[in-house]
């Protein structure tokens, strides 16, 4: 079996742990991965939609074309070189912040991924997985482009590429978002003290 191999079964396991977590029960049934889980790089979104339901994948349809784009055009890369997931959502339909104890009951699940995939960036789509990872009370309009250490890797929270598609005023946003993560990627890291880097 390879590495590659051995990283999906593990993954996978990790998967029906949080499937089968309380929080989940009548809220959603997947949670996905997609790419490489040797990548350096990481995609964290919110929960899977109905099309991502059907599909079994992440990032499908508009907002999927939308984020292959941006991942080819600014950054260089495809799908295949990153890797995306997309959280359990344990909360109620709205989108509201996450509570303190649903944190506290799904980061032992997301970090468990994060540990075997091992990455070097952590890029979080939107408030649920920005704050479960980071802790920070902000939401994801103070905390974008904004390099935050955690543990072994950074996390680099942006807008969810759909957010232009809903929103055309944030189109430019979005661009400007993953330009500035092709910037923080190709900088020497920045030491583990100040743990915050403000590139704007």
């Amino acid at each position: 079996m390879t590495e590659k191999a051995k990283a999906l079964k593990q993954l996978s396991e990790v998967v029906e742990a949080c499937q089968k977590c309380d929080l989940a029960q009548g809220r959603t049934t997947v949670v996905f991965g997609d790419g490489s889980p040797d990548a350096d790089i990481v995609f964290v979104g919110e929960a899977p939609g109905y099309h991502e339901d059907l599909q079994g994948k992440p990032f499908v349809g508009s907002a999927g074309r939308f984020l292959d784009e941006l991942l080819q055009d600014i950054l260089g890369l495809s799908r295949g070189d990153v890797y995306i997931a997309n959280v359990i959502k344990c909360r109620p339909p709205e989108n509201r912040d996450p509570t303190s104890t649903e944190i506290e009951t799904c980061k032992p699940y997301l970090m468990k991924q994060l540990e075997i995939i091992a990455p070097k960036v952590v890029c979080t789509l939107g408030n649920f997985a920005a704050k479960t990872l980071t802790g920070r009370k902000e939401g994801i309009t103070r905390l974008r482009r904004k390099a935050i250490k955690v543990t072994t890797f950074y996390v680099f929270p942006i807008y969810h590429p759909a957010a232009a598609l809903h929103r055309g005023d944030l189109y430019d946003e979005v661009r400007q978002d993953f330009v500035s993560l092709k910037e923080f990627l190709e900088a020497p890291m920045p030491p583990d003290e100040p743990s915050q880097m403000e590139l704007f």
